[in-house]
């Protein structure tokens, strides 16, 4: 059964209040067809994403636009040279970033740049930072190197949308224009909806994922 809007906004507040990551008591949120916006202040940066990922576990989410200013306690305050020489630890040891991947930090909030060859390097950059003291926000504008044809890398996305997706892999289709990739189509489970938008950015070649994809419960 679809939810109304009162009773999506009802479980996504449940849900940030259950969540003890989450200090819900400074988040508001609203939700219009479906589509919900999250408001307010959060103290960190790794909060606001918590928020976001609550509240994606809801079901019968569509979009998610997040407006939460991060606030910074006093204790979790630091200097931008702080952040920066703390940011570059965290890419240097971890094992899944290259040295290609750049940092620069202004008011707390942290730049990437440089180019990477997978997408998941991209992803490990972003998550190194994202708990971080003193980070305010992150700017990912790290870019990928094309290395196939788009022909390769259609036909390797659906293949392995045959191999993981099952049921949904028929549903979902693919579209390739150089290393863009957009997904369209429907899903059974916003789990499906995210190993498609995964099976996508594990081809190499793949610089840019536009998901379209929508839930078979919100699917008009």
């Amino acid at each position: 059964m679809n939810k109304t809007d009162i009773q999506l906004k009802e479980d996504i507040e449940a849900e940030l209040r259950w969540d003890p990551k989450v200090n819900a008591a400074q988040i508001g949120v609203s939700v219009d067809d479906g589509s919900v916006s999250l408001f307010g202040v959060v103290d960190t940066y790794a909060e606001k994403w918590a928020a976001e990922v609550a509240t994606k576990r809801v079901s019968g989410v569509g979009a998610v636009a997040v407006d939460l200013t991060v606030k910074l306690l006093a204790h979790h305050a630091k200097t931008d040279a702080e952040v920066e020489s703390a940011t570059q630890a965290a890419l240097n040891w971890n094992v899944f970033v290259p040295s290609t991947v750049n940092v620069k930090v202004r008011n707390g909030e942290v730049t990437l740049s440089g180019t990477v060859t997978w997408n998941y390097q991209r992803d490990a950059a972003e998550h190194a930072v994202r708990y971080l003291a003193g980070v305010v926000s992150v700017q990912d504008n790290i870019t990928l190197k094309p290395e196939v044809t788009a022909a390769q890398v259609r036909e390797k996305i659906e293949s392995a949308l045959a191999r993981q997706a099952t049921t949904d892999a028929k549903s979902i289709h693919v579209a390739t224009s150089g290393g863009k990739v957009t997904l369209t189509g429907h899903a059974s489970s916003w789990q499906f909806i995210e190993d498609a938008a995964n099976a996508a950015w594990a081809v190499p070649g793949v610089t840019q994922v536009v998901d379209q994809v929508k839930h078979a419960m919100t699917a008009s």
